[in-house]
């Protein structure tokens, strides 16, 4: 497989098996995520794998627990794939993935956020590639302004001037997988020389 089919076949999942993925492969992720592009070759961000359901199962909880449905851009996701944009009952903002990839970046720094959503984009790029279903989920700044959030932290060795950016879901999907949706017109625009 190549990059160019990797990201025209991985989907966001929202559905998992209740089975554990490898150590081995949740290594090669987060080594793939440690390799993404970063504003000025700083490699700032700091990547946790959480590979224990319990934890991520809280996590997940924690992760709507301040949920603010106002500020949604859309109402519907998918119906095979529903997000919580599309089913107010869902309580895990992980989705039940049994393991889940934390990103810090640091607080003040300009760039924290785009360097950690590349390493996440990197991540499930690998993770599809070894055949594990993956997510993209935001709110993870909010998911650590908790107690528990602040203990973990703490825990895990996180510099007090570093936030939560984002995490990325892993496992197995439940059901088929999704097909490729058509892609929407107008969005891609090419500005050729002398023009």
């Amino acid at each position: 497989m190549n990059v160019l089919e990797a990201i025209r076949g991985r989907r966001s999942i929202r559905k998992y098996q209740d089975r554990q993925i490898p150590r081995e492969d949740l290594e090669k992720i987060l080594e793939a995520g440690s390799f993404a592009p970063n504003a000025g070759g700083g490699q700032r961000a700091i990547l946790v794998g959480v590979h224990n359901r319990e934890l991520t199962s809280r996590l997940g909880r924690q992760n709507l627990a301040k949920f603010d449905r106002s500020r949604l851009a859309g109402s519907f996701v998918s119906k095979k794939q529903p997000s919580t944009i599309d089913d107010p009952t869902i309580r895990n903002g992980f989705y039940g993935a049994p393991t889940v990839c934390v990103v810090f970046g640091p607080e003040n720094f300009l760039y924290s956020v785009a360097d950690a959503f590349c390493c996440a984009e990197y991540m499930v790029l690998a993770a599809y590639e070894l055949g594990i279903s993956s997510c993209v989920i935001a709110r993870a700044e909010e998911t650590f302004e908790s107690p528990l959030g602040a203990h973990l932290m703490e825990e895990w060795g996180i510099p007090r001037h570093y936030k939560a950016r984002c995490f990325v879901a892993l496992g197995y999907v439940e059901g088929d997988y999704p097909p490729e949706k058509p892609r929407k017109d107008g969005r891609v625009k090419l500005v050729e020389e002398g023009r």
